[in-house]
């Protein structure tokens, strides 16, 4: 069992990771070991020469799903290799939507396994049986769960102890506090006839945080009316 933070992708396309988890910050954290990535190929589990991880929809229909035998011992393999309390998570556009307070508690924990689905979707007993998490990154479809697990990863790692190396950033990001991030600006000072609000060079940085929240509150109202209703609400 490692201490470091964990992600164990189950795919049919172990070559799509890292990915861009390898380049930047994520990369950089993954090289200095301060978090790890065990990826899994499901058609390692299947029974057939073929090595088939999929089979026709019950009751007809177009496409096929993925069988609840061959998926099921590819999250008992990935189980096995991690902590109790790990989440297993299937990235579905069916599941509930990823938060950043959702986020911040997966980066709390001992890592994730994410089960990238194709094809039609996952047999839903294996789902069921299982008691695996769907989670959706957004109200779209995409050809399998890979890219969406790279997107849950990387929100992940980057709040990692020593990973992106301003906490202070991280504090004031889009959603830490609710609000939309307030807009960011540096040189040159003035450009195409847009100059830089006089508050931001004055040095008083109580009225800096006073127009960044209202900028912050502005951009939330107008942008997330969702949002914004519910800090009312608070």
């Amino acid at each position: 069992m490692s201490e470091i933070w964990r992600a164990v992708p189950l795919t049919i396309f172990p070559e799509m990771f890292p990915g861009p988890l390898g380049l930047s910050l994520a990369g950089k954290a993954l090289g200095e070991g301060k978090w790890a990535l065990s990826t899994i190929d499901i058609r390692d589990f299947a029974t057939d020469k073929h090595r088939s991880v999929d089979d026709t929809p019950a009751g007809g229909g177009a496409g096929m799903v993925m069988r609840a035998d061959i998926a099921a011992a590819s999250i008992d393999a990935a189980r096995g290799a991690m902590p109790a309390d790990t989440p297993t998570i299937y990235l579905s556009p069916r599941g509930t939507p990823l938060t950043q307070a959702r986020v911040r508690e997966l980066a709390a924990g001992p890592g994730v396994i994410l089960l990238c689905g194709r094809f039609e979707g996952v047999d839903q007993r294996v789902l069921d049986a299982r008691k695996v998490e769907e989670v959706s990154i957004g109200d779209y479809v995409l050809s399998g769960g890979e890219l969406a697990a790279q997107v849950l990863i990387d929100a992940c790692v980057r709040l990692l102890p020593g990973v992106a190396g301003n906490e202070v950033s991280l504090a004031e990001e889009s959603f830490a506090g609710s609000l939309l991030e307030y807009p960011h600006y540096t040189r040159p000072r003035e450009w195409e006839g847009r100059a830089i609000a006089e508050v931001l060079l004055s040095g008083d940085h109580e009225k800096i945080a006073k127009w960044r929240r209202e900028q912050a509150e502005r951009f939330t109202k107008e942008r997330r009316p969702d949002l914004w209703e519910k800090l009312k609400g608070r």
